[in-house]
């Protein structure tokens, strides 16, 4: 028993060396991440940045734009804006097997076919004019004025930088970054692939993220010679991590005289102040959540693949009744009929398929679509019974109960854009499909669209828990009472922040005990000076193992 405390004060006391000062700044940057999340151009803001359609010249309608570009084949969808180089471009994403909206369509690296809305030519490597081009669009669409006062300059390209680790943008890569010369001093990334904008960061976004989600993701090992192992080195640590919390709050219970006589000092802890009793009470009223964000932690990272369910792709091309078909179906109706039904300020037009039809949803800069007929331009609108036939073909597997959810729940809520989870289309109402399958499947969808917004099943719904709630404390509850979510997170940041500081400090201070014990073994004069002065009897209990 003697020699197992032991082990575990000395497992505890070298893994504490080691990694308090990680945890430090884990707490902290998770603080700075609560506001300020890593760089993204979340659809609203993308929406926001690109000029209004109506009055744009579009001198070749879709199927003549397809035929031009020789593409013949299925698309998942079409999409007509001003989002590459400042002129009107259509935007062809080729009908793929991965399931919309996936982590693996969301990382693939089939890059969208990008065509000239006005001579049908194809954009291929992007050039730095073009990709100036996109970035002034970029900055003037929101505000006219802001046209004359910025300068866009570009700034060369990137393969990967700080701010653009995301897989999401694998098929863009090398970026063009153009810094933008406004207020915000904003840099954007365009693609080398589309000419688009996919990604803006401000002076104060990357900022920040050096303190926030750059330290919190351990980014450092990123894109460069360590980023083939990143994963690892943050799955490893954060095993150590909880096995460094879970010893010290032994330790800690251990060492607590929790009834009986007290110590010397009249304390119930054996140290009687300083860092070390600090230490001790931190660590006591701060373990389990310090043990829970670690653990949780390591949850994001779905280590060894934990999460992944196995389950089969949703059958969306089958809930829609196929791919969608442009270039030799029906008469189409014209781009400028389709505009003269939507709202004045539409952004973007995409054609794609919906419960059997082939539709075009009109998007306006404050994210809601305007559905019309593609052959008629009229309004259209999606029969529930059609909707829920289309749905009931995602799955093979009966569908065992339609929900409607007018109001956020524990597995469908949204978050500030720029936070962690944040930034998504998460619509009201949306319709939950439960599956009868093994895997317990929800798909959740837009009725007003037909569009699929996610699925989850039971790995991912244990996933959320042991991720999302744990790390992020995303309960509604909590949620729904700003400031109380904010003032309980800080706390117990700070507490956490406070436990790891004081670590930081007993263990440089062992460090240099040891160093100087070595130094005095090295000179046998002096060890036999500090011998002969030193005191006999056993050492004190103030003394501590930790």
């Amino acid at each position: 028993m003697r020699h197992a405390k032991r082990w575990l004060y000395l497992v505890h006391r070298w893994l504490g060396v080691l990694l308090c000062s990680v945890f430090a700044l884990w707490f902290i940057s998770g603080i700075v991440m609560m506001y300020v999340g890593y760089p993204k151009l979340t659809p609203a803001e993308r929406l926001e940045h690109l000029p209004p359609l109506r009055g744009v010249p579009i001198a070749l309608q879709p199927a003549q734009a397809l035929q031009a570009a020789g593409l013949q084949g299925p698309l998942q969808e079409l999409r007509l804006a001003l989002a590459s180089g400042g002129r009107p471009v259509y935007v062809a994403t080729p009908a793929t097997e991965l399931e919309p909206g996936s982590k693996a369509a969301r990382r693939s690296k089939t890059a969208p076919v990008v065509i000239d809305a006005t001579t049908g030519e194809l954009i291929r490597n992007v050039s730095a004019a073009h990709a100036l081009a996109s970035a002034q669009t970029f900055a003037s669409s929101r505000d006219s004025a802001l046209a004359a006062d910025a300068y866009p300059q570009h700034l060369g390209m990137v393969s990967e930088d700080a701010f653009t680790h995301s897989r999401a943008l694998d098929m863009h890569r090398p970026l063009h970054t153009v810094a933008l010369g406004d207020a915000d001093d904003t840099v954007v990334y365009v693609s080398n692939a589309t000419g688009e904008v996919v990604r803006d960061a401000t002076r104060t976004e990357r900022l920040w993220n050096y303190a926030g989600a750059w330290i919190h993701w351990l980014y450092p090992f990123r894109g460069n010679m360590f980023d083939r192992y990143w994963t690892d080195i943050v799955n490893w640590l954060s095993i150590a991590g909880v096995v460094l919390a879970l010893t010290g709050t032994v330790v800690g219970v251990l060492r607590w005289r929790f009834t009986g006589p007290r110590y010397k000092s009249g304390s119930r802890s054996p140290y009687p102040g300083g860092m070390m009793k600090w230490h001790h009470t931190t660590g006591l009223l701060f373990a389990a959540v310090t043990i829970t964000w670690v653990f949780s932690g390591l949850m994001s990272m779905n280590p060894w693949k934990l999460f992944d369910s196995g389950a089969p792709p949703l059958r969306t091309a089958a809930m829609h009744g196929g791919p969608l078909q442009l270039a030799n179906g029906a008469p189409l109706a014209s781009v400028q009929a389709l505009l003269a039904q939507a709202t004045p300020n539409v952004r973007e037009l995409r054609w794609v398929r919906a419960a059997g039809h082939t539709v075009v949803q009109a998007w306006n800069p404050s994210g809601v679509a305007t559905l019309l007929d593609a052959t008629t331009a009229a309004h259209h609108a999606i029969a529930p019974q059609e909707l829920t036939a289309a749905a009931a073909r995602l799955v093979d597997a009966p569908v065992q109960e339609v929900q409607t959810l007018h109001a956020y729940d524990l597995h469908y809520y949204d978050r500030a854009p720029h936070t962690m989870g944040g930034g998504a289309d998460k619509p009201l109402p949306v319709w939950r499909v439960v599956f009868a399958d093994p895997h317990a499947t929800w798909v959740h969808i837009d009725p007003r669209t037909g569009t699929v917004l996610g699925r989850t099943d039971t790995h991912r719904r244990t996933s959320r828990w042991l991720f999302s709630m744990l790390h992020s404390w995303d309960w509604l509850p909590l949620l729904e009472r700003r400031p109380l979510w904010d003032v309980v997170l800080i706390v117990l940041s700070l507490g956490g922040t406070a436990l790891s500081v004081t670590g930081v400090v007993v263990g440089w201070r062992r460090l240099r005990v040891k160093a100087r014990s070595g130094a005095k073994a090295a000179h046998p004069r002096t060890a036999r000076a500090a011998a002969a002065s030193a005191p006999t009897g056993r050492a004190s209990p103030q003394a501590g193992n930790v």
